[in-house]
């Protein structure tokens, strides 16, 4: 059901709903940035409409409020341990179509990736998610490539023009709230090309593993980690081991962020590592995004969103790197016919 409304009678909406919810969108932080004049887009707790940076894309994504960067699962004693408690809230979180396709591939990770984990499915259970739409690409995306340009899996879309709040929504609670608002025909924005185009290969034989063409990235790559800080999909974590300092003996474990490409992530007991070349582990994270997931679950892990394009401080293109994959794989078949 579609609804017209006012932008004060939204936030009077959204007040309510805070009762129960913390809200999330992209907010700009001025001089937040690399330099004191760049501003930063991310996610943060907003409590009116214009707070929310609609005309950008965000810089990070959601997923710190269903994952969070580092989370406590559980405190201890040398006798007993003790979860630790739920969130009081639950979320609200605005996010693009792009990152509504990149839920669905977290709720494969956490959720039917063999036993379900529980920390994320409290956190999953209790959010709700609005749907920003986008008028015309943004730099660096190709959601038309892999398909994730629209999406009709949001509990509400919401349009601010103005004073004039368009909203579409899937959500009682809110439907409820907005009894009495101007029926409307709302359709999501969504773009129907970018300039970036990325072409995947159905397959990539085995014998490009060890291809001298992922070399070229084991030059550039700095191993930083921000590629996959940055991307909605990318969802590996290091357990940490916290001791207080006035018992050495009680403390808490830590779910942390870690990521494929920084260097120790692979280490071993016995001083053994699986990638210590900065080009394997480009090799392991773009087979990943556009090969061995889509093998496993039938979908890409990558949505496109461009983000790890944006950030990379080495100009490393993840979209050329697919395209580049996608030749090399051509000529090796012309090759063996």
């Amino acid at each position: 059901m579609g609804y017209q409304t006012t932008a004060a009678k939204m936030n009077t909406i959204f007040a309510d709903l805070s009762k129960d919810y913390l809200i999330y969108a992209p907010k700009r932080y001025v001089g937040d940035g690399t330099f004191v004049h760049i501003d930063t887009i991310r996610y943060g707790e907003i409590t009116d409409l214009s707070e929310i940076e609609f005309a950008e894309k965000s810089n990070y994504s959601f997923k710190e409020v269903l994952l969070p960067i580092s989370e406590t699962l559980f405190y201890f004693t040398e006798n007993e341990m003790k979860e630790a408690d739920a969130p009081k809230k639950g979320a609200i979180v605005f996010l693009r179509s792009c990152d509504l396709h990149g839920l669905k591939r977290m709720d494969t990770i956490y959720l039917e990736n063999g036993a379900v984990d529980t920390y994320y499915k409290r956190l999953r259970d209790n959010t709700k998610f609005i749907l920003m739409g986008c008028e015309s690409s943004f730099e660096n995306c190709f959601c038309v490539s892999m398909g994730t340009q629209t999406s009709d899996d949001y509990d509400a879309y919401l349009k601010v023009t103005g004073e004039t709040v368009l909203v579409d929504s899937h959500w009682d609670a809110l439907d409820a709230a907005l009894a009495g608002a101007t029926p409307a025909s709302v359709i999501p924005d969504s773009v129907t090309a970018n300039e970036t185009v990325v072409t995947i290969p159905e397959t990539v034989p085995q014998t490009l593993f060890d291809d001298p063409f992922w070399e070229d990235y084991g030059n550039r790559c700095i191993a930083c980690g921000r590629c996959n800080f940055v991307c909605p999909t990318c969802t590996c974590f290091t357990m940490q081991d916290i001791f207080y300092t006035d018992n050495g003996k009680a403390g808490e474990r830590r779910r942390v962020w870690a990521s494929c490409h920084i260097d120790g992530y692979t280490d071993m007991a016995g001083g053994h590592a699986f990638r210590n070349d900065k080009g394997q582990r480009m090799r392991f994270k773009v087979l990943h995004k556009v090969n061995d997931y889509k093998r496993r679950f039938g979908t890409h892990m990558c949505i496109g969103c461009g983000r790890c394009d944006d950030v990379c401080p080495e100009y490393i293109s993840f979209a050329n790197c697919i395209n580049k994959l996608n030749t090399l794989v051509n000529d090796t078949a012309k090759e063996e016919n």
